[in-house]
C-alpha cells in the first residue's frame, strides 16, 4: 500500500479511539456503562445493531460466499431480516416493558425476572461462552483482512495485533461509545462499499461480460442453493434475535418500546437486501479475478475463499481508495467486536460474578475484556474459517437458549425446572457430532413437557 493509504488508516484508528476516550470520560454508573442511560435514539442504536450483527465477519464471510456459490448466498443475510422483524414485534413490546420496570442491564437478568436466579447464571454462562467465540470470529477476519492487504504481515502476527487492538479499543467507552462508533463504522463501511468498493471491483474485473465469460449461469441465479440449506440458516440465525446480550443491551439503552421497535426495522432492511448483495457481488468479482489469474496462487491465502475478497480489494483499487476501504472494512470488524467483548464482559460482572454495583465498574471490565480478549485470540488461532466459528457460536446459544425464551414470551405458567431443561439438554446434545445426535430419553423429554410446556407442548429441537 501507499503512504497515503497508510494515513488514511491512522487517521480513523485515531478518530475511533478519539470518540472511545471521549465517552469515557462521561461514564458515571453502570447505566451509563451498560445500556447508555437509556436515552440513545434510534438512528443511532438502528445503525449499531446492524453493525454489530453483521460487521467484519460476516463481511468477510459473504464475500466467501459469493465466492463460492455466486447470489444465492444473499439468502444467509435474508433471515437477518426476518429476525429482526420478528424479534420487533414479538420480543421486544415484553423486554421493553419489564426493562422499564426493573431496570435490567443484563439479557439473563429478564430470565431471572421470568423464572430464578439459577436460570439466569446458566443462561450468563451459555452467553458468555457464546460472545467469546463470536469475538474469536471478528479477531479472525480482522486478521485476515490484515494480512492479505499488507504482504509483509503473517496470519499468526496478524492475529496477534487484532487481539490487542480489539481490548484495547473496547475497554475504552462502554455501551455509549460502542452504539456511537459503531453508527460512523456503519456509515463508512455502507459508504466505502457501495459506492467505492463495487463499482471500482466492477470495471477493475471488465465488467459484466468478464463476469459472464468466467462464471457460470448458476453463479447469477437465486434458486441454485437447496432448501434445506436455507433452514439450516433460518433456524441458527434468526434465534438469535431473541437471545443475544447485544442486543438486548440496545432494547434497554433504546429506553421506550416505539424507539427500539423503529431501530430493529431499519436494521431488517439493512441487513437484507443492502448488506446482503454488496457482500456476495464483490465475492462475485474476487471469483472472477481467481479464474481469470488476475491475482496469482502464489499470494499466501489465495485459495482461502474468504482470503478472496481483501485481496482483490489490495489490488484492484488506486491509492488513497485502498485505505478508505481497508478503514471500512475494520470499522465493521471493530463494531462487532467491540460489541461482543461488552456483552461477554457483561455477562462475567452482571450476571455471574454479580458485582455491576460496585464503584470500581471500569476497572472490573477493564480486566475482564483483557482475559476474554486472551482466550477469544486462543480460539482464533485455532479454527481458520469465520463464518464456520460464527455460526457455530450462534448455534451454541440458541440451542441453549431459544427455547426458555420463548416460553417466557408465550407462556402464563412458567417452570424454571423447564426451563433449565431445555438449557442443560439443548448444550449437552449441540456438543454431539451431528451423526450421532440423539434425541433426549423418554423420561428427559415427559419431564421438560411436564414442566415448560403448560397450555401448549414445544417440541424438541435440534439445531445442527
Amino acid at each position: 500500500m501507499h503512504w497515503i493509504d497508510y494515513a488514511i488508516f491512522g487517521i480513523y484508528l485515531t478518530a475511533m479511539l478519539g470518540i472511545g476516550f471521549y465517552f469515557m470520560r462521561k461514564n458515571r454508573s453502570a447505566d451509563d456503562y451498560f445500556v447508555g442511560g437509556r436515552k440513545m435514539s434510534s438512528f443511532h442504536i438502528g445503525l449499531s445493531v446492524v453493525a454489530t450483527d453483521v460487521g467484519g465477519g460476516f463481511s468477510i464471510g459473504l464475500g466467501g460466499l459469493g465466492f463460492i456459490m455466486g447470489l444465492s448466498g444473499t439468502w444467509l443475510l435474508f433471515t437477518g431480516l426476518i429476525g429482526a422483524w420478528l424479534s420487533a414485534v414479538l420480543l421486544i413490546p415484553k423486554v421493553s416493558k419489564m426493562a422499564a420496570k426493573y431496570n435490567f442491564l443484563s439479557f439473563p437478568q429478564f430470565l431471572k425476572q421470568l423464572y430464578n436466579p439459577r436460570v439466569a447464571l446458566i443462561a450468563g454462562i451459555i452467553s458468555a461462552i457464546g460472545y467469546l467465540g463470536f469475538t474469536s470470529s471478528q479477531i479472525l477476519a480482522g486478521a485476515k483482512l490484515a494480512s492479505a492487504t499488507f504482504p509483509n504481515i503473517s496470519l499468526q502476527t496478524a492475529l496477534i495485533l487484532m487481539g490487542i487492538i480489539a481490548v484495547v479499543y473496547t475497554s475504552i467507552g462502554g455501551i455509549k461509545a460502542v452504539i456511537y462508533t459503531d453508527t460512523y463504522q456503519w456509515m463508512l463501511l455502507m459508504g466505502g462499499l457501495v459506492f467505492i468498493g463495487l463499482p471500482v471491483a466492477y470495471f477493475g474485473v471488465g465488467g459484466m461480460e468478464a463476469l459472464k465469460a468466467a462464471l457460470p449461469d448458476n453463479f447469477f441465479d437465486l434458486t441454485t442453493i437447496k432448501w434445506q440449506q436455507i433452514v439450516n440458516w433460518f433456524i441458527t440465525i434468526v434465534p438469535i434475535w431473541f437471545i443475544g446480550m447485544t442486543l438486548y443491551q440496545r432494547i434497554y439503552a433504546a429506553g421506550d418500546k416505539k424507539t427500539a421497535q423503529r431501530a430493529w426495522f431499519v436494521a431488517g432492511l439493512f441487513e437484507y437486501p443492502l448488506m446482503a448483495f454488496t457482500g456476495v457481488m464483490l465475492g462475485l468479482f474476487a471469483r472472477v479475478t481467481f479464474e481469470n489469474g488476475i491475482i496469482g496462487a502464489g499470494v499466501e491465502g489465495a485459495f482461502d475463499p474468504e482470503m478472496r475478497l481483501p485481496l482483490l480489494l489490495r489490488n484492484i483499487l488506486p491509492i488513497g481508495l485502498t485505505g478508505l476501504i481497508l478503514s471500512a472494512y475494520f470499522s465493521a470488524i471493530m463494531s462487532t467486536a467491540d460489541s461482543c467483548l461488552m456483552a461477554a464482559s457483561g455477562n462475567l460482572i452482571t450476571d455471574i460474578f454479580n458485582r455491576h454495583n460496585s464503584g470500581k465498574i471500569m476497572l472490573l471490565s477493564q480486566g475482564t475484556k483483557l482475559v476474554l480478549g486472551i482466550t477469544a485470540l486462543m480460539i482464533a488461532w485455532k479454527v481458520p474459517n469465520v463464518l464456520e466459528l460464527m455460526l457455530h457460536s450462534y448455534s451454541f446459544m440458541v440451542s441453549g437458549l431459544f427455547i426458555p425464551v420463548l416460553a417466557g414470551i408465550f407462556l402464563k405458567k412458567r417452570s424454571f425446572r423447564g426451563a433449565l431443561w431445555a438449557m442443560i439438554w439443548g448444550r449437552d446434545n449441540h456438543l454431539i457430532p451431528h451423526p450421532q445426535r440423539i434425541k433426549p430419553p423418554a423420561w428427559a423429554r415427559r419431564q421438560f413437557l411436564r414442566h415448560s410446556a403448560g397450555s401448549i407442548h414445544l417440541p424438541y429441537i435440534s439445531f445442527f
